[in-house]
């Protein structure tokens, strides 16, 4: 599977999509004029990876600050790795990072927490 790495933009992160390493990791701010035609391919990347994942899926998002079309895209991912979990029994985990006086990016990483219960959802202050 090919490896993607998006640089990071003012308005899109920066993505690394790593299937060798089991790596998705996701950083910056994620305010894309046509949020579809950002994530969909890394929606389909997940899908392929999805059929022949790691043991170990490693899923980081860093993220300062996204609006609320991103949000349903974040989730789509969060969702769709949680389903790699359930196919022998694969180690999935999400990091979900905030920093300490951003409580904007703490809570929505709470929110998801709530909402993604079938794999490990780490709160990480940085």
């Amino acid at each position: 599977m090919q490896k993607i790495e998006l640089k990071e933009t003012v308005t899109t992160p920066y993505t690394l999509l790593d299937a060798d390493n089991g790596i998705i990791r996701i950083e910056g701010r994620s305010i894309p004029e046509n949020v579809i035609d950002f994530y969909q391919p890394i929606l389909n990347w997940i899908d392929e990876y999805a059929k022949k994942p790691k043991n170990k899926t490693e899923v980081h998002f860093k993220l300062e600050y996204f609006n609320t079309s991103s949000s349903k895209r974040l989730f789509d991912i969060m969702k769709k790795v949680e389903n790699i979990a359930q196919v022998d029994l694969n180690s999935v985990f999400i990091n979900w990072y905030y920093e300490e006086d951003d409580e904007d990016i703490y809570f929505a990483g709470n929110d998801y927490k709530a909402l993604i219960t079938r794999i490990d959802f780490n709160l990480v202050e940085i």
